[in-house]
């Protein structure tokens, strides 16, 4: 055969085992592929609607890391059980939030745990209890206070609380084989965040929690973030840290000049941009512009 045409059908034969390989995965998971990201080591990320799912598919057990909606939760289960034979270990809450948690129900019955910081878990039952939807949520059984360590067979999963940011009771997971890190909705990326004051939210904390897990964590460490501007940007690394941690520095700063300017809460809040940044950009901006202005002039 001619090295032409031998390249050329190597090239056809590899383009088609591609192609088998998306399809291969597409009938696994019975949907949309785009919505199953596999990362390394058996842990990967699941996207629909809601905060970001990230799983590990071990022989020992699955673990997951939140659980978005109760319609969407049952299509993640569905395509995990396409992957796995392995029994349901964890649900592990990053927060408390309905994107993340409210999806918990739909495990009822196939994982035997759920695992949050115990001021997630205290938060989960008491809006459940003020909308009387107990009965609609599954609550966690397992709880922590600043450290934990979990394991299924040989993997390993430490669990850090370096108090309040986003909420009183961010958990960061890591799970250390894969040297993957969630992060929960502690990271936002490229989107203005929702700063939740009414469950003991601290901007001026959130960046000491960054300063923890930037030393905690390594260069080659892979972040997943709760919620992204763009599609496809749910994961990265040490740098998109500390270019959150800067932003929200910017909004500290900016409410703090605007303060000692005489400007009104009313008044800063329609500030359509933040000096400094170019990056964090679309809508929401008055959410972390109002929590700024409330801590930084009420000291709580």
């Amino acid at each position: 055969m001619h090295r032409r045409h031998f390249l050329r059908n190597a090239g056809f034969l590899a383009s088609s085992s591609l192609l088998v390989q998306k399809s291969l995965m597409a009938q696994l998971f019975n949907t949309d592929p785009g919505n199953i990201r596999m990362l390394r080591n058996n842990v990967g990320i699941y996207t629909e609607r809601g905060g970001t799912i990230g799983f590990l598919l071990s022989n020992d057990g699955i673990v997951v890391i939140d659980a978005q909606f109760p319609d969407t939760a049952p299509h993640f289960i569905e395509a995990v059980k396409k992957q796995s034979n392995s029994p349901f270990s964890y649900l592990l809450n990053t927060h408390h939030h309905g994107d993340h948690t409210s999806g918990n129900i739909a495990f009822k019955g196939l994982v035997p745990h759920v695992f949050a910081h115990q001021n997630s878990a205290l938060n989960q039952k008491n809006v459940a209890e003020k909308q009387n939807k107990s009965d609609q949520q599954l609550l966690p059984d397992l709880t922590f206070d600043k450290d934990s360590k979990l394991k299924i067979g040989k993997q390993k999963i430490s669990c850090s609380y370096f108090g309040p940011g986003h909420t009183n009771g961010d958990a960061i997971y890591h799970l250390e084989e894969a040297n993957i890190v969630h992060m929960g909705d502690l990271m936002f990326n490229k989107r203005h965040p929702f700063v939740d004051r009414s469950a003991g939210a601290s901007m001026k904390n959130w960046m000491v929690v960054f300063d923890n897990a930037l030393k905690k964590y390594n260069n080659d460490t892979i972040y997943i973030f709760g919620h992204s501007l763009n599609p496809g940007e749910e994961t990265g690394t040490h740098e998109d840290l500390k270019k959150f941690q800067t932003y929200l520095g910017q909004v500290l700063q900016f409410a703090e000049t605007e303060i000692k300017r005489g400007v009104s809460k009313e008044e800063f809040i329609k500030n359509t941009a933040i000096p400094g940044n170019t990056e964090w950009t679309g809508d929401g901006i008055d959410r972390p512009l109002t929590a700024a202005y409330e801590e930084l002039t009420t000291g709580a």
